[in-house]
């Protein structure tokens, strides 16, 4: 599918153990899940350090991966995928090494997106970019509870929204996302007119084709490895 975010692929290193995650052991909200394929098995790990946020990890086995392994999140969980023939050892250092890449590389997205002021920001420059500044805001902020759409806005107040997932997404998808719904400040349909003016942003098939493949994959479940089309990490 479109989209910037490389396929994650780690391979393994002779290095110490990181501290590692607690696994196939009751801990605060841990819970087991299926495997990816025929040659996986489903496990659960959690944080013990941090009980009461102890996040769900749920371990993938395959025999068709040798060396690499992978780790996205997925409906709430984080799921690391490992070669079937790892040790216990292993699995648990390469786990405690994944989730922190991933919790690594999600702030730091968090950071370069910013708040509801900077997301403000980034919809005035977007407009005066693509839009000759026509597009004027009242409110932009990111919200948890659109669970369907990736932005919405209400014309009346000039208020928009984006959804919180967008946060672990490339900035071109999230900006995408802003100038779809800055153009219905001037254009509440989908006619041909509101197109057009979506097209002015350059990169604007290509966001919407790795959104489409974020749908597409979250409609039909993990791939043949167990994998997303989008969010790895490597």
């Amino acid at each position: 599918m479109p989209g910037t975010t490389p396929d994650a692929h780690a391979r393994p290193e002779p290095a110490g153990p990181p501290p590692a995650a607690r696994d196939g052991r009751v801990v605060s909200a841990a819970r087991s899940g299926p495997g990816a394929d025929s040659g996986s098995t489903g496990r659960s790990a959690g944080r013990p350090d941090t009980p009461a946020e102890a996040e769900v990890v749920e371990v993938r086995r395959s025999a068709r991966r040798r060396r690499t392994v992978t780790a996205y999140r997925e409906k709430g969980r984080t799921v690391v995928l490992i070669p079937a023939a790892f040790s216990p050892a292993e699995e648990r250092r390469w786990v405690a090494q994944m989730v922190a890449k991933l919790q690594t590389r999600e702030e730091r997205r968090r950071r370069s997106l910013g708040g509801d002021d900077e997301l403000m920001t980034r919809a005035r420059a977007l407009s005066a970019a693509h839009l000759d500044g026509l597009a004027e805001p009242g409110s932009v902020r990111w919200v948890d509870n659109q669970n369907r759409r990736w932005g919405s806005c209400t014309p009346a107040d000039r208020s928009i929204r984006l959804s919180s997932r967008l946060r672990s997404m490339p900035e071109y998808v999230v900006d995408y996302v802003l100038v779809h719904e800055l153009v219905h400040l001037l254009e509440p349909g989908h006619d041909e007119r509101f197109w057009g003016l979506v097209a002015r942003y350059p990169r604007a098939e290509r966001a919407r084709g790795f959104l489409e493949g974020v749908e597409l994959a979250a409609a039909m479940g993990p791939a043949a490895d167990g994998e997303p089309a989008a969010d790895l990490v490597d």
